[in-house]
């Protein structure tokens, strides 16, 4: 089996993620923040030590304004709906991922306003659009980092200057990008930073977390238990507790920390510079096939380990269907839940068949996948 799935799940995991996570659940899995015993105090200890972590990984000060989440749509969730109120504007664009418009779209519903600006045929979008976009009771720009559909990188630091120079608060969506690029919170002016645990990052599903600077208080969507401050009704005003209520993912989160140290130990450069090998190897040799479209970029300075195609005409859940049938070959195909990314690209009837690398992917599937395809666009 070829897993070229990436972009939706990481598979597979470095073995020490196994390790903890079967670890804890095994030896100390109690209720971190809740009780006092020591299994708990374990637990709560090792959880701190995943928030040091990120911490290091994307240049945060303080490791209490990282508030773990589930996944990252989330995160994006809390971002965007716990600081947009009736009659802000929001400026966005037309590659992000449902999990940033349709949130959105409901607000739209109760009162904000929202400007969309438009990539281009290869998923770029120009800063200058969002500067122009800017209003006088502009309050956010949400933006992807590295689009899931085309892999396109975005200009985030320089988004980042003219959020900051602007007054305007800038939340980043680093779904395809955490744990592969370089992210600097503070270098690059992000305010909120959503990421998830179980894709880059190399963590297990049901992770992810949600940065948010100093000085700036969004409003949690849910309330409940968090083991501090238990005399009182209301919500803890104190983070992460404000917005961690019930009981967290112990293990995930332990497990997510194994991730991290994986890739610390590895070098986030060395594993950027592989999967870029494996990008442009794929590029380069899909070119050659006769009948076959590759979408973005096609620069591995623009574009990252995110590679859609289609052959002719053919329906891309076709396509997807044979390379899994006859080539164990893993690919995502459709609309990966970014239509509006589809419609920028010209791709929203057929949709695409996105192959997407990670750090256990070598150049031999790579091969191995030129070939399919190469048969395959002969068949069909």
């Amino acid at each position: 089996m070829i897993y070229f799935d990436n972009a939706a799940t990481s598979f597979p995991k470095p073995n020490r993620v196994y390790d903890s996570i079967i670890g804890v659940m095994k030896e100390y899995g109690a209720n971190p923040g809740r009780s006092g015993h020591k299994l708990a105090l374990k637990l709560g200890r090792e959880m701190f030590e995943t928030r040091e972590l990120i911490a290091k990984l994307f240049n945060i000060d303080n490791p209490m304004n990282i508030i773990f989440t589930f996944n990252c749509t989330e995160s994006l969730n809390l971002g965007i709906k716990g600081i947009l109120k009736r009659g802000d504007h929001v400026i966005t664009t037309s590659m992000e991922h449902n999990s940033v418009l349709r949130p959105l779209m409901a607000l739209e519903r109760e009162g904000i306003e929202t400007t969309i600006v438009k990539g281009d045929l290869m998923g770029r979008v120009d800063p200058r659009d969002i500067q122009e976009s800017i209003k006088k009771n502009t309050k956010l720009i949400v933006t992807t980092h590295v689009s899931n559909l085309t892999g396109t990188i975005m200009p985030i630091e320089e988004i980042g200057r003219i959020a900051k120079k602007n007054g305007i608060y800038y939340l980043v969506d680093a779904a395809q990008s955490a744990g592969v690029y370089d992210i600097d919170v503070e270098k690059m002016n992000i305010d909120m930073l959503a990421f998830p645990g179980h894709k880059g990052l190399l963590g297990p599903q049901g992770t992810g977390g949600l940065y948010i600077r100093d000085g700036l208080d969004i409003e949690e969507l849910i309330e409940g238990g968090t083991g501090s401050i238990s005399h009182l009704l209301e919500q803890p005003d104190i983070r992460p507790d404000k917005y961690e209520s019930g009981t967290p993912n112990g293990p995930g989160i332990v497990g997510l920390g194994a991730g991290i140290s994986y890739i610390l130990q590895e070098g986030i450069e060395n594993i950027r510079k592989h999967e870029e090998k494996l990008t442009q190897h794929f590029i380069e040799e899909a070119l050659k096939i006769e009948g076959v479209k590759v979408y973005g970029p096609l620069d591995i300075k623009q574009q990252g380990a995110v590679v859609p195609v289609n052959i002719g005409l053919e329906d891309s859940s076709e396509i997807s269907y044979i390379l899994d049938e006859n080539y164990n070959i893993c690919v995502r195909p459709g609309l990966h839940c970014a239509p509006l990314a589809h419609k920028t690209i010209g791709t929203f009837e057929q949709g695409v068949v996105r192959f997407s690398f990670g750090p256990y992917n070598t150049h031999d599937e790579i091969e191995l996948a030129i070939k399919a395809i190469r048969e395959t666009s002969k068949e069909v």
